[in-house]
């Protein structure tokens, strides 16, 4: 990251092309974004104008052969995440001998130049990243330490890079892991649990899985992986991890890490010292993925320096994160409930595995998974509300085992699921899908979802 100006192509330029962008001028890097998906908002337009002020390129639309050709002459090239290996910059990068690398890689650099150097945790997994990831965080602020949430979450890692902080907890995508190289040195990582999930990327859940073991390949020494031991793919890797290992289980019986003990009192959270971190019964979110994600927290924000009360205390406090399970009302002795993050398969199943009686909507833009495999969910469902471009496929998923019904809109989706339920029942927003076709993010769909919830409640009281 020293000595003289490099040639950098960065492809996109959406929020991690915008902070690569000004970190990269700002070393005195000669930058060129290139850009397939024009944004036709104010966003954008000002992202541009401040790329082109810093003095970058911005190449709009060049096509595949000029991409190729940018990326083959430069020194190093750094996708936005979510831009596939296929893509044409990529391509012509590696046939060229070019480095690929992520934002996160060179944040991780960064952070190892610092005479201050903070310590780096990441958290990935298919699901719960955000939830542990915050959880953590606030964990160690509680104890007293400074600690920054970054990364997926929202901020670019390689914002928070530079931040006057003890700890920085980054969030990290597959996306991401998959560009990383022997600077991406965690001083704590957790791998949360594996489920199929972005295989219009990665193609297999193979390459899938060894991207995500990326959060701990280059760890040694001291260094900790937190692990799921419920997780056969997960404790598989793991197994390979050259640094501490850590698990983490929900299974009943466990007898190792931090787990679940029964005790005559109730079920007890406990740390791999057997010291009690809070009554199940006391915690504010008990279902079976919130106590994995307790527990896994719990390990990094100790090893990090916090003290025991200060992981007890927060897990007392801690509610949940918008759009994830997240109770918008009850009417008519109905619950409605929003898990629009739920965007894969995996998290899907562990939703509504953890109810009876639920109508679920269910659809959206599929990222290349089997939605047949939620038929196993039949038993517990009413009827299933099928939306936006995967609808077929969720019909199909549940044809001649579960009513299904096709919504053109939320508003369709949410009254359809209102006819459907009876007393007792829950209306489940668990998508198993991304939220691109109808809406810019799962946040925005989670919104529509509960405007839409709420005014069903208003006008009919």
């Amino acid at each position: 990251m020293t000595g003289d100006a490099r040639k950098v192509v960065v492809i996109g330029l959406a929020v991690t092309g915008d902070a690569l962008v000004r970190f990269l001028t700002r070393r005195g890097d000669e930058v060129v974004v290139v850009e397939d998906a024009l944004g036709d908002g104010p966003e954008y337009a000002a992202r541009v104008q401040q790329a082109r002020a810093a003095g970058a390129v911005v190449a709009e639309r060049v096509g595949a052969a000029n991409a190729s050709a940018l990326a083959a002459g430069a020194d190093l090239v750094v996708p936005s995440p979510g831009v596939p290996d296929r893509h044409p910059a990529i391509v012509g990068a590696r046939r060229a001998g070019v480095v690929v690398r992520s934002e996160i890689d060179l944040a991780a650099e960064l952070i190892t130049e610092r005479d201050d150097r903070p310590q780096l945790v990441a958290v990935t997994g298919t699901n719960g990243k955000t939830t542990v990831t915050t959880l953590t965080a606030a964990m160690l602020a509680a104890g007293g330490l400074r600690a920054v949430a970054a990364g997926n979450i929202g901020r670019p890692l390689l914002e928070a890079a530079t931040d006057d902080v003890d700890v920085i907890v980054a969030e990290v995508s597959s996306f991401q892991l998959a560009f990383t190289t022997k600077a991406f040195r965690p001083r704590a990582a957790a791998l949360l649990n594996l489920g199929a999930d972005h295989l219009d990327w990665h193609r297999t859940f193979d390459a899938y899985a060894r991207a995500k073991a990326q959060v701990f390949a280059e760890q040694r020494d001291h260094d900790l992986l937190v692990f799921n031991a419920d997780d056969a793919v997960v404790a598989g890797l793991a197994a390979e991890a050259s640094g501490r290992r850590m698990p983490f289980s929900v299974a009943p019986g466990a007898a190792t890490g931090l787990r679940v003990l029964d005790t005559a009192t109730g079920p007890i959270l406990v740390t791999a010292a057997d010291d009690e971190l809070a009554a199940l019964e006391s915690l504010p979110r008990r279902g079976v993925a919130d106590v994995a994600n307790a527990l896994a927290s719990a390990a990094l924000a100790l090893d990090l320096g916090a003290e025991l009360d200060a992981v007890r205390s927060t897990l007392a406090s801690f509610t949940g994160l918008a759009h994830r399970m997240q109770l918008v009302a009850e009417h008519a002795g109905v619950r409605y409930i929003d898990d629009s993050k739920a965007t894969n398969v995996h998290a899907t199943l562990a939703a509504v595995g953890a109810l009876e009686d639920v109508v679920l909507i269910a659809g959206g833009r599929n990222k290349g998974l089997d939605l047949g495999e939620l038929r196993v969910l039949a038993p517990r469902l009413r009827a299933v509300v099928a939306i936006g471009e995967a609808a077929d496929e969720v019909q199909e998923a549940f044809a001649g085992i579960t009513p299904t019904i096709a919504a053109p809109t939320m508003r369709d989706a949410v009254r359809s699921a209102r006819d459907h339920a009876e007393p007792g029942d829950t209306v489940l927003l668990s998508p198993a899908c991304a939220s691109f076709d109808w809406y810019t993010s799962y946040s925005a769909r989670g919104d529509d979802f509960a405007r839409e919830v709420r005014g069903l409640v208003e006008v009919e009281g």
